[in-house]
């Protein structure tokens, strides 16, 4: 008789999903208490489960992993569907897709952190706000210290008085950076610094921490970025 090396509940969001066979799909959830996790989910093809079975809502789970078996499997239930919210927002739908998709290439298997699934239960929330688009810039770069990679863009800048308002330059580079990676006020920003931001925040991404670690950058963040260009 087969024993269980690994049995749990938990809840997490669906990061990825692709074909496993016919009926089945490997799954990829980023948990409350154990990180993220991998794998089968069967019948995942039946109009029971495929109808809700979308990147970025929410689960219920058990997962089992036998003795001998190379993957576990999940049993789900739906705890909060969030994706079907935002089919008709382009923008919202790519930005959705590209945060499952940043946390799947950048965390560990089957390790815990709290502190990015409390990241992910506020970026749905955050999606709801109005000022959702310059949140997310920043949420980003609170998840990218969530794995230790930390920058504070006042240590590599220097102020410049423009006409009377203070502008932050890179030295290096003579690139402006807008004031509210800086100050982090959000309540002056125009469409441009908005675009700029997100820019500059890839570049950080690219350069840092995707490029060091050889991994491709992500699509989605490409096709976000030409949509907020028509802001």
């Amino acid at each position: 008789k087969l024993r269980y090396i690994m049995k749990f509940q938990d809840k997490g969001f669906l990061l990825s999903l692709n074909k496993y066979n016919e009926n089945s799909a490997i799954a990829d959830f980023f948990t409350e208490n154990n990180g993220k996790m991998s794998g089968v989910i069967f019948g995942a093809s039946s109009k029971k489960i495929k109808n809700y079975l979308l990147i970025g809502n929410k689960f219920h789970l058990n997962f089992n992993l036998k003795q001998d078996a190379k993957i576990g499997y999940f049993k789900i239930e739906i705890d909060e569907v969030n994706t079907p919210l935002y089919l008709d927002s382009k923008r919202k739908l790519y930005c959705l897709i590209y945060t499952m998709n940043l946390v799947k290439i950048l965390t560990v298997e089957n390790q815990e952190n709290k502190n990015i699934f409390q990241l992910l239960v506020n970026f749905f929330i955050n999606l709801k706000n109005e000022n959702w688009l310059i949140n997310f810039i920043f949420w980003e770069l609170n998840f990218y210290k969530c794995i230790g990679y930390d920058i504070d863009f006042k240590n590599y800048v220097k102020n410049v008085e423009v006409n009377g308002d203070i502008k932050y330059i890179v030295e290096s580079t003579n690139k402006v950076i807008p004031n509210f990676l800086i100050n982090n006020k959000i309540n002056t920003i125009d469409n441009k610094d908005i675009i700029n931001g997100f820019k500059i925040v890839g570049e950080f991404l690219d350069k840092s921490i995707l490029k060091p670690n050889n991994i491709s950058f992500p699509l989605a963040r490409i096709e976000l970025g030409n949509l907020i260009k028509q802001i």
